[in-house]
């Protein structure tokens, strides 16, 4: 119990190098590409996956936004593998550093905005002022929504670490308890311990819906800027 209860979120460091890229390119050999003519099932499920989260994400999206496909689909295979990667016993799971995460979302987020800037230069300033304002109201709904709109990255990123930090804490908690109650009562251990394992298998929703819900927001921005 005298565990750093934030422990499991340090940076690695190895001979005083930190491993986190290393951490970060690992993920990559989870998705080989196919070099034959007849694939195995492994990686026939992952491209069918690939393609129905291809479909579901650009089917609403412009020619000129479908360029980036690839761009999206390499991003929520990324954030679902690191994410994953984090559930096995004393591993580390880049996403729940908000620094990495504003790394990403700052970047796609300035992406969408400079193409809608490019594309649609009229409709793009025309969000910064709904239709219909009263005149004296102008110059507080503009910086209203310029702010608004400079929050998205890091509403982005703080909703990635939040939902992958707070459930690795739960179960960080959940799992010292039911160790704690093994030695007083083990009926409520069983208890606890069950409770633990049901929350193992939500967190591997959320490892999977927090990766789908970051790649679909970008997704969304994309499509109101082209």
């Amino acid at each position: 119990m005298n565990e750093n209860l934030f422990a499991p979120f340090m940076i690695p460091v190895m001979l005083g190098i930190p491993i986190t890229t290393l951490i970060i390119i690992l993920p990559s050999i989870l998705f080989p590409a196919p070099n034959r003519l007849i694939n195995n099932r492994t990686i026939s499920i992952q491209q069918w996956l690939t393609k129905l989260t291809s479909k579901q994400l650009m089917n609403v999206h412009s020619p000129k936004g479908q360029t980036w496909a690839l761009m999206l689909i390499s991003l929520f295979l990324f954030i679902a593998s690191t994410n994953l990667l984090g559930m096995l016993p004393h591993s580390f799971t880049p996403t729940t550093q908000l620094s990495m995460n504003v790394g990403m979302a700052i970047p796609l987020w300035a992406g969408t905005v400079a193409t809608g800037f490019r594309n649609k230069t009229k409709m793009s300033l025309a969000h910064l002022l709904p239709q219909g304002t009263p005149t004296f109201l102008i110059p507080m709904l503009v910086i209203i929504e310029t702010i608004s709109l400079f929050i998205q990255p890091v509403a982005l990123a703080v909703r990635l670490t939040a939902n992958i930090t707070a459930g690795h804490l739960l179960m960080h908690l959940i799992g010292e308890t039911t160790l704690t109650l093994m030695n007083t009562s083990l009926f409520t251990a069983l208890i606890t311990f069950t409770i633990l394992a049901l929350l193992t298998i939500l967190e591997f929703a959320v490892a999977l819906i927090q990766a789908y819900v970051f790649t679909l927001l970008v997704s969304l921005y994309l499509h109101d800027n082209t």
